[in-house]
Parts: C-alpha cells; structure tokens; sequence
C-alpha cells in the first residue's frame, strides 16, 4: 500500500511540495495539449481546499543542467489558474531566491509553479550524492511532499526518489490511480487478456513482450516495430523501421507465444509510402508486397479489421503505441481504428500513455470512452513489466 494524503495530517498552513508531471508539448509558448496539467487537477484542488501553501515542481523537456527559455515552464502558469480558477504564481528559478520568496508569500490555498526542475543538474545528476543535495535544497521550502508526476516514476531523480526520504511524503491522487488501473492489467486481468503495441521502437517493448508471453491471450504488433517481426518471418520490408540486433529475439519470443499458446497477431496488409512525408502517396499492399523503394507507415484496413476482432470480446486490453505515423492525416487511419475499437469495447480498457494517449486526444476521442489513459508511457511500460519502479517503492507504507 503507498502513503495518502490523509497520512500527512492537517495541511492547513503548511508548505507542500508536489511533484507533478507538467511536461506538456509546446508549440513555440502555445500549450498543444493540456492532458497532464488536467491530470494534476484532482491532487491540487484536494490541497488549495485543505488550506495548504501549495508549490508545484515539474520539469519540462531535456535542458542540459541549465535554464533555456524554450522549455521554460511559464506557458503551463496561465493554463494551470485558469483551470483551478485562481491566480498562480511562477518562479523564475527553482531553488534560488525567486523559489524561496514565491513560497513565502503564499497563503492558505494559493498555488505557486517553480521553474523547471531540470535547469538544475542535480536533478538528473548520476550520483547519489549530487541529487541529495539538490533535494536538500528543494525540501527547504516544504513541510510536506506529494508525489503526483507518474510520468517520471520510473527515474531515480532527484525531485521522485531523494525528495520523498527528506519530508513526509504521500503519493497523490493520480498516482493512486494509476497504480490501481495498471494493476487491475498486471494482478489477474479479466479474460480473454489483450495487448496492443505499437510505435516505433520494438526494443521500447520487448520488456513488456517477454513479461506478457505468459499472461496475455493475444498479443498484437503493428506500428513500426511491426517491421521487424516480418523480417524475421522472412519477408521483404523495403526501407521500413528495421532493428536488425532484435531479428533473433523476435523469433525467440513468437516460439514462446506459440508454446505458450499466446495468440500472437501481426499486420496482413500495410499502407506504404515512397518518403517519411505527410504529401507523401500512400498505397495499400500485403505484408509480403513492400516495394524496395517503400517505407511502412501504418497498418493497412484489413489489419485494422482484423485487429478490431481480436479487440472486440476482449474482458481487458492494455494498448501502448500507435499503429502508424498518426501525426499524418494520411497514415492515421489503422490507430484511429484500434482506438474506436478500444472505446466501444466492454471490457477494462488501459491507453498506456506516451503517443497512444496523444494520440487518442489528437484524434478527438472522447476520453471517457477508456476505462484510464495513463499520463506515463514509460512509467506504465515498467510497471505492466513488473519492474521496481523507484518513485513508487519510496512512497509504500513500509518506508520511513
């Protein structure tokens, strides 16, 4: 069991750090999506009523240790008031005296937004002792800390793991339920158990593969990394996604499958284009009928259909990865597809995070179609493999 708010005590009047997970995509200053900032909501609205001093860290993007404005997080401040309904404060620094005067002048139930937690290098430093001391630095401006960022759950960072041994420390809501929704996958999933990857990575999945051969009832692969099953069945690929170093593994993991009598399900058809482009003319052809001269950008429409029959009496589905170049119109059409057939299912539904829960907002699903879109794509991979996950284990009732 992890630690909740409530093992926090009275909070009224108090500092609490949250660690949220506000890496949001930005076009230029312009938020293109606010699904992680509506996720934090539930925790940040629980502390304004509770009366605490509420400071938000986060980080945003992949800053070298140092500030750059373009991954500021000022363009999240604005989105954030406007979705509590109050005026947020923002610090230009993390630790530094904007940091440390921003909090001062909080009162019960306001909010402030430090800057991004990855200016800092000790955030993300290697060594123990180069992240403890930078969150001795965070943990002098809170009485108390909420871990609320699932997305970074995974990493031993300064803000997720040292952070939670130097304050109290609790999960936050959206932490409690993605663990509950994910573990409702892991711990003995209703059946028939389906699992959907894709993307463009296949060494991204194959943790998640090799822990499901034995627990799934149906596997299916499609995206890029899709490619690399087919090359190992031997057929041609053309100039599609290949990771040629993982060929052995994938034949290992489909004699598994079969021995296990997991259904492992691949594409039958792919849609094709001579150059990675959203102009580009796209053509329908078999798995075995790629063109030299072609590159695989999402499954075709008889694997969309296929893949919606192996989704449709499914009890659960876990879906991680897009079928295809999503971001184009053109190549959008096979995850469209599995997203229409996980909205309409019956069953427990999970999006994994990552592009498949942007992919799910781009296309304009409504969200409540799933049973949970996880915020993590990372994090949910690690998890659903039964990985210690650093920032979840700190937080168990069991740690002091």
């Amino acid at each position: 069991m992890l630690k909740t708010i409530d093992s926090l005590g009275e909070l009224r009047g108090k500092r609490v750090l949250v660690r949220a997970d506000l890496n949001v995509p930005l076009d230029g200053t312009t938020i293109t999506d606010d699904g992680r900032i509506r996720a934090a909501l539930p925790t940040l609205t629980r502390l304004v009523e509770a009366g605490a001093h509420v400071a938000v860290i986060s980080h945003l993007g992949r800053p070298k240790g140092e500030p750059e404005e373009k991954y500021s997080l000022r363009p999240v401040v604005g989105r954030l008031g406007e979705l509590l309904g109050q005026e947020v404060a923002f610090a230009t620094d993390t630790v530094g005296p904007s940091a440390q005067e921003t909090v001062a002048a909080l009162g019960d139930g306001q909010v402030a937004v430090l800057e991004n937690l990855r200016f800092n290098a000790g955030e993300t430093a290697k060594t123990d002792e180069e992240r403890l001391a930078f969150a001795r630095e965070l943990a002098a401006l809170g009485d108390a800390f909420v871990s609320d960022g699932f997305g970074v759950v995974h990493r031993k960072q300064a803000s997720v793991f040292e952070l939670a041994t130097l304050l109290p420390a609790a999960a936050g809501e959206l932490v409690l339920r993605e663990v509950d929704s994910l573990r409702k996958v892991t711990d003995e999933p209703e059946r028939p158990f389906v699992v959907v990857l894709g993307g463009a990575k296949i060494a991204d999945k194959l943790g998640v593969i090799d822990a499901l051969l034995g627990r799934a009832d149906r596997i299916l692969i499609g995206g890029g990394m899709a490619y690399t099953f087919q090359k190992a069945l031997g057929h041609e690929i053309g100039q599609s996604l290949l990771d040629e170093s993982k060929i052995d593994v994938v034949r290992e993991y489909m004699e598994r499958a079969k021995a296990n009598g997991v259904e492992l399900v691949l594409p039958i058809d792919t849609v094709v284009a001579p150059e990675f482009s959203a102009d580009a003319p796209a053509t329908v052809v078999g798995v075995d009928g790629i063109p030299a001269d072609q590159e695989g950008m999402d499954i075709g429409p008889e694997t969309a259909k296929l893949f919606g029959e192996k989704i449709a009496d499914a009890a659960t589905v876990f879906w991680n990865g897009p079928m295809g170049v999503f971001e184009f119109p053109a190549f959008a059409e096979g995850t469209r597809a599995v997203a229409e057939k996980l909205g309409a299912a019956s069953g427990y539904t999970v999006v994994g995070g990552g592009d498949s829960a942007a992919a799910v907002r781009n296309l304009g699903f409504d969200e409540t179609l799933f049973s949970h879109i996880s915020t993590g794509g990372g994090a949910s991979l690690e998890l659903i493999e039964g990985k210690d996950l650093p920032g979840i284990s700190i937080l168990k009732e069991d740690q002091k």
